[in-house]
């Protein structure tokens, strides 16, 4: 029980706490897979811990962005200024969704998307669908990977380079896109 309760709490204070972006999220999902895999942890209750850790998480980011985030936000400030908030509300009001569900893929991105989502009042139903879709197919794939890869000498080796590799993958379609925006 301990492993679980450890686990729902490095990925609930990833996902849910701005200052904590730095914890080891996809890691810890293809360790807890493996460890799934070799038998000392259940497939499913592992699945169900870090998804829900995820979501609620997530939740707790975007209302700390929703009630406290907008007065980051003034003219006094060199960084986040009114009109920055302004194109985030637009940003999120057309490629939220997609933001919040591919952001679950790379690391610190995932801590700051719901952060930013509720800073631009995105709708919260239409946040916490896309958070829990995200959030399904981010453990799915991350702890189904290390379940069956985890034990695996090569892989295990090189889990760092195998994770950036994915977030690499996840992130590239979005990357593209906004700088064919950027140019055209």
């Amino acid at each position: 029980m301990w492993i679980y309760a450890l686990v729902f709490a490095v990925i609930f204070c990833e996902t849910g706490l701005i200052i904590m972006p730095f914890l080891p999220g996809d890691s810890l999902l293809f360790i807890t897979g493996a460890l799934a895999g070799s038998g000392h942890l259940n497939l499913w209750a592992t699945g169900t811990v870090i998804a829900t850790a995820a979501i609620v998480g997530d939740n707790l980011n975007y209302w700390i962005g929703r009630l406290y985030g907008t007065r980051l936000f003034n003219e006094h400030s060199r960084w986040l200024r009114r009109e920055h908030l302004t194109r985030t509300e637009a940003f999120y009001a057309h490629h939220g969704g997609k933001m919040v569900m591919l952001a679950r893929f790379v690391p610190l991105v995932r801590t700051f998307a719901p952060f930013v989502a509720g800073i631009g009042h995105m709708p919260w139903v239409v946040f916490t669908g896309f958070s829990v879709l995200g959030a399904l197919l981010w453990t799915g794939t991350l702890v189904t990977l290390g379940y069956f890869l985890g034990n695996v000498p090569l892989l295990r080796n090189h889990l760092e380079v195998i994770i950036l590799g994915v977030a690499v993958v996840m992130a590239l379609p979005f990357l593209l896109r906004l700088m064919r925006r950027r140019q055209g």
